[in-house]
């Protein structure tokens, strides 16, 4: 699904769903109070999350930072849970052989990086990942996951939409409390422009690193005009960066986050972009959801993660980089 609009700021909707947060918040609480006692992996395990739902930037995170500990000189292996995906795991994933449809299309993207695995069960998953070669799990999501002790989590922020409402789901966009989720992390990542004083919020509760989203288009829609299509979980962020990028957006589609696209409907989405002179284009974690007959037809941007110290990933893996 889409964020609700109402999840962006306070308003009268959140309010009235507020008790429904309640309800969400205490069976949260009561599953963590009777799960099992974490498993211990006998190698680190690095696990970033956010407290909002979708959208706020942490696949590009474990992209940068699995790729650090590969220049380290360790071998990590990612750690999904697949979600929009029909294989329960663990397996790992082959973008040769598997689908959006099979293991959920940020392992796909994950893949492109180090081995990854899909798992409903994260412990089978990181089991899977041991046994072939893993000596540092990264897991991409699964901070609300009680089932896996973690080394280092790393909490990850988008500045420009923050807490949003600042209300639970179904009220908001939380899964839990901004305060309960700082307690259990190590490191906040907060990406982009602090829109929402985040950065006070936190004060002194965790070490903040800054990072920010940085856009590479085909050249072929630099400064043209674009028609844009996105099933993300904010899609206005995508069209906001095609605009920035000097691109003409003559009209924009929004589908539900991870929707699965059929031929039909790229063939209506080119058709409109014909009608309309422009070029279509959509995110990369759409393009891999595409039937791959319709891909050579649409454009895609691509994302990669700055940082604005130097030398943040040292730092944020500091104590795993040691024992390593």
């Amino acid at each position: 699904m889409r964020a609700p609009s109402f999840w962006h700021k306070p308003g009268v909707l959140g309010n009235l769903l507020s008790p429904l947060s309640i309800l969400w918040h205490v069976g949260t609480s009561v599953r963590n109070i009777f799960s099992a006692v974490p498993w211990t992996a006998p190698i680190p395990v690095v696990c970033i999350g956010n407290v909002t739902t979708g959208g706020a930037g942490k696949t590009p995170v474990a992209i940068d930072l699995t790729r650090a500990l590969m220049a380290k000189g360790l071998e990590p292996h990612l750690l999904s849970r697949g979600f929009g995906g029909t294989l329960s795991g663990p397996i790992r994933v082959d973008r040769q052989v598997h689908s959006a449809a099979d293991v959920g299309d940020e392992p796909l993207l994950l893949a492109d990086a180090a081995p990854t695995w899909v798992s409903r069960d994260r412990i089978m998953g990181a089991q899977a990942a041991i046994s072939n070669g893993a000596s540092i799990i990264v897991m991409d999501d699964g901070f609300q996951n009680p089932s896996i002790c973690k080394t280092l989590s790393i909490l990850v922020i988008d500045g420009e939409y923050g807490f949003g409402n600042g209300k639970i789901l179904p009220a908001g966009p939380l899964r839990e409390t901004p305060s309960s989720g700082l307690a259990r992390c190590d490191a906040v990542v907060l990406i982009g422009e602090d829109r929402h004083n985040v950065t006070h919020l936190i004060g002194d509760k965790c070490t903040i690193y800054r990072a920010r989203i940085v856009a590479y288009a085909d050249p072929e829609i630099i400064d043209k005009r674009v028609f844009a299509f996105a099933g993300i979980a904010r899609p206005s962020k995508f069209y906001q960066t095609l605009l920035e990028m000097g691109c003409d957006v003559a009209g924009t589609t929004d589908f539900d986050d991870h929707h699965k696209f059929q031929p039909d409907e790229i063939m209506k989405l080119c058709d409109t972009a014909s009608a309309l002179d422009a070029i279509p284009v959509t995110t990369e974690k759409d393009y891999i959801r595409l039937p791959k007959g319709a891909r050579a037809l649409i454009k895609t941007v691509r994302i990669s993660l700055e940082w604005e110290k130097e030398n943040a990933r040292d730092l944020i893996l500091k104590d795993i980089l040691a024992d390593g």
